[in-house]
Order: C-alpha cells, then sequence, then structure tokens
C-alpha cells in the first residue's frame, strides 16, 4: 500500500504510458531504419530511434520502478522527466527534450543513492553506479555528444542495473567469496570501457554472461515448474544474447547486431522474465503466469537470430523480418501481459 508520503498506483498509470509512447515511437522508428520507410510515425522517431528506447521507455519504466521501491514522492520526478522529455523528442523540441532526460537520470542517481544510504550493499552500490552511468551518457548527449560516443555509458547501465539485480535476488544462493569480487571487477571494467573502448566493454560483458551463468538462481530454477521456470527461461536466453553483444564488441565486428543482441535480446528478455515480479510491485495488480507467455518470447528470440543472421550476411530482407518478429513479439507480450492483468482484480501475484 502507497504510505502518506508515496504516490497512488493510479497516478503511476500515467507515468508508464508515456513511457509506452516512446516504446511504440522508438519500434516504428526502427523499422523505418531497417527498410521499411512508410512505418514511421514521427521523422524524429527515425533519427532518435535509440534515445526513445533507452531514455523514453526504459528510463521511465526503470526509474518509475526504483520510485515505487523509495516510497517518496520527489522521486517520481524521474519518470515524469524521462517522459516528458521523450515527448518533447517527438515533438522536435530536441535540446528541452534530451535536457529533460538527463535530469531524470540525475534523479534516478539520487533515488539510488538514498537506497545506498539505507542498506550498503554491493548489489545496491551497482544500481547506483549503474544509474550514475546513464547520467553521464545523457548529458554527454545533451551536450552534443555522438550516440555513438554514450552507448557505452548506456550499456554499462542496463549491464549493471540487470548484474545488480540478480546479484540480488540470488543473494541466498551460496557461492565463495571471490564471485563478488569478480562482480565488482567486472563493474568497473563496465565504467571504464565507457569512457571510449568497446575491446574493454566488450570483455566485461562476456565476464558478466560467464558470471550470471555461473551464479546466478536462474540455473537452478530452470528445473523447476510455472513461473519459475518461465523466468528462468528468459534469463538463460538473455544471458547468451549478452555473450554473443559481448564477443562481436570484441571482435569490433557487426556493431549494430552487437547493439540489437544486447538491447533486444538481453535487455527485453529480462523485461518479459521480470514483468509478473514488477508489474504488480508497481501498479499493485497482479500479473498471473500462463504458459501464453512463452509465446512472444520464442518470437523474440527466433526474430532476433533471423535479425542477426541477415545482419552478419548483409541480407536486408532477412534482417526487415527479423526487426518486424522483434516488433510483433514485444507488441504481443504487451497485450497479453495487459490482458492477464485486468482479468484480475487488484493485488499481488499469489
Amino acid at each position: 500500500m502507497a504510505t502518506a508520503r508515496d504516490v497512488s498506483p493510479q497516478w503511476r498509470v500515467p507515468l508508464l504510458l508515456f513511457g509506452f509512447l516512446c516504446l511504440v515511437a522508438g519500434i516504428f522508428g526502427g523499422l523505418a531504419r531497417s527498410g521499411l520507410g512508410g512505418w514511421a510515425i514521427l521523422s524524429p522517431a527515425v533519427a532518435l530511434h535509440g534515445v526513445l528506447m533507452v531514455c523514453g521507455f526504459f528510463g521511465t519504466v526503470i526509474s518509475l520502478e526504483r520510485a515505487a521501491a523509495l516510497g517518496q514522492r520527489w522521486a517520481y520526478a524521474g519518470p515524469l522527466a524521462c517522459g516528458v522529455g521523450g515527448i518533447a523528442l517527438l515533438s522536435g523540441a530536441t535540446l528541452v527534450g534530451l535536457w529533460l532526460l538527463a535530469a531524470g537520470a540525475g534523479i534516478l542517481v539520487a533515488a539510488s543513492l538514498v537506497f545506498v544510504w539505507r542498506r550498503p550493499s554491493l548489489d545496491i552500490g551497482a544500481l547506483a553506479v549503474a544509474a550514475g552511468c546513464w547520467f553521464v551518457g545523457n548529458v554527454l548527449l545533451a551536450l552534443g555528444a555522438s550516440l555513438f560516443a554514450v552507448l557505452g555509458w548506456w550499456i554499462a547501465f542496463f549491464a549493471l542495473t540487470i548484474g545488480a539485480e540478480r546479484l540480488e535476488l540470488s543473494r541466498y544462493m551460496p557461492r565463495p567469496r571471490a564471485a563478488h569480487w569478480l562482480f565488482a571487477g567486472t563493474a568497473l571494467a563496465l565504467v571504464a570501457g565507457a569512457l571510449g573502448s568497446p575491446l574493454l566493454t566488450g570483455s566485461a560483458l562476456l565476464a558478466l554472461a560467464a558470471w550470471l551463468c555461473a551464479f546466478d538462481l536462474a540455473r537452478k530454477t530452470i528445473f523447476g515448474t510455472g513461473l519459475a521456470r518461465y523466468i528462468a527461461a528468459c534469463l538463460l536466453a538473455g544471458y547468451a544474447w549478452l555473450a554473443l553483444g559481448g564477443a562481436l564488441l570484441v571482435a569490433g565486428a557487426a556493431h549494430d547486431t552487437a547493439v540489437h543482441a544486447l538491447l533486444v535480446g538481453f535487455v527485453f528478455s529480462m523485461v518479459f522474465g521480470h514483468a509478473p515480479v514488477i508489474v504488480p510491485a508497481v501498479l499493485r495488480r497482479a500479473l498471473p503466469y500462463t504458459p501464453w507467455l512463452y509465446a512472444p518470447l520464442a518470437l523474440l528470440h527466433v526474430s532476433l537470430a533471423l535479425r542477426a543472421a541477415g545482419g552478419l550476411a548483409g541480407d536486408l530482407p532477412l534482417r526487415t523480418a527479423g526487426s518486424i518478429g522483434n516488433a510483433l513479439a514485444i507488441a504481443l507480450f504487451i497485450a497479453m501481459a495487459a490482458a492477464q492483468t485486468l482479468r484480475r482484480p487488484a493485488g499481488r501475484n499469489p
């Protein structure tokens, strides 16, 4: 239940809708960039496809989740700034939008530091460092840096956020003390790589993929049933794309394929897997598990494999077909999640 200093769940919905608007525009912009020129809703969605996805959508959702966990009204200024910033980008107010996204990231940093003060630990500290990486990248972009220059900061943001969350959720698994030092070293390498070394970033991503496969709870819950097995399948498939993206960055080849392996294969697989936990925490409505959730998951990974094959082979039609499949998978997952959420009364998953 929301506290007196928190925001009621119904007031979180408009913030979420801002993020989803950025997602839809970003997807259409991505399809246009893949060769379907008639699919662009607004021309800014084509030029700013990556910004809308990373900052407008994911920035809003992650900031909203963190604000809901913190339970302080001021923290909701973060997702609000990200959502409004995305709308500003679509309206053509690019500079205003970029600085709003930077402000949203700054508020996420502040919220993350509150968590560090409340419970200092490796996983909470890594979340704060992740937010800091996103903030640096967004400020650089607002100052005129290229997308290529900020990409390492965004990759570090996602990798550290997801890695820290898995570290926290797997804290009761027995693991050697060295595992924590390995995670900390990987986090430092990601930050160092963001300064301008794709080789170091790729190496750190490979190390993170190996760490997650060795120490994450998913390697055990994949042998379970129901929701636990579904989440594990999402995670393990995502770790495979994380490893591929890291390997391509190390090789200095197929940059576009590497980026989509990371931001679609890895990150969206995490979204699919964690949604049954995140939705109740943010909206106070259950998202019940159904085996049909495997359908969009399978479509996501099969279509991304087609996209990757097309990108590596220089086959534009195959790459475009894979991109369409990615968009359909995301749309199908959202439709199924919404249907599952709305058919149940408010509450948490059992």
